[in-house]
């Protein structure tokens, strides 16, 4: 408990974990706002279109998770916090659980924020009356929670801010959809990659029929891979000069 006060309270005497929550809030309310406005009424049936912003909003979230750690990199306090809990894995532990509960508060505001709004805004019947719905929209802070630990283990791997951030940024925003233009097996592979089988976990219902996992698979899979990077960056950090 020590050691999760500690990290709570690392995490939140800086500004960028404040920021970085405004933004992803603004970003996935703001586009349920947008698109709730300029759907034909009518059109606007399908509840997970109101979490239209939730892939913008994660990527937000990575940074604020990656920067939590890459900081503590860069101005050597990580040196310090290894000082005093020696137990390295115990203390990374630690602040990435911090950090993905963090995620996962933001994710469930910003989702039922979103909805929310859209339910206000539109004429049609957007109640959450299917688990599938459910999951679209209070599955958003899950997904946010893990992909924070995706971010952190980056982090740890990498150490260096403007390196983590460019890393998952670029692969969770563009590089999963650009394997899909590689000839004949891209979109064998696309299906199991991590990110697009977290989308594939809340879209998912009648349109994701033809997908290689069900819902519940699609989570554990995403969740296994944010473990297994996780594992490899604690082994890695214990291994390592601080």
């Amino acid at each position: 408990m020590t050691l999760l006060a500690v990290e709570r309270i690392k995490l939140f005497t800086t500004r960028s974990p404040w920021w970085c929550a405004l933004a992803a809030l603004a970003v996935v309310i703001g586009f349920a706002a947008i698109i709730s406005g300029a759907a034909p009424a009518g059109e606007l049936t399908d509840v997970s279109l109101t979490q239209f912003g939730y892939g913008f909003g994660m990527a937000v979230i990575m940074v604020l998770a990656a920067l939590s750690v890459t900081t503590e990199y860069r101005f050597s306090t990580i040196r310090t916090t290894f000082q005093a809990v020696p137990n390295r894995t115990a203390a990374l532990l630690a602040k990435t659980g911090v950090v993905a509960t963090l995620s996962l508060v933001i994710g469930e505001v910003a989702a039922f924020g979103a909805w929310g709004l859209a339910s206000a805004m539109r004429p049609e019947d957007l109640m959450l009356n299917t688990t599938a719905e459910w999951i679209s929209v209070a599955g958003v802070g899950v997904v946010f929670a893990l992909a924070s630990v995706v971010a952190i283990a980056v982090g740890i791997l990498i150490r260096h801010s403007a390196g983590a951030i460019s890393l998952v940024l670029i692969y969770a925003l563009a590089v999963e959809n650009l394997i899909q233009l590689i000839p004949k097996i891209g979109k064998d592979i696309y299906d199991w990659m991590p990110f697009h089988v977290a989308d594939r976990f809340l879209t998912g219902g009648p349109a994701a029929a033809d997908a290689p996992l069900s819902q519940a698979g699609s989570l554990a899979y995403f969740a296994g891979f944010a473990l297994v990077l996780l594992v490899i960056s604690l082994v890695v950090a214990n291994k390592r000069d601080a």
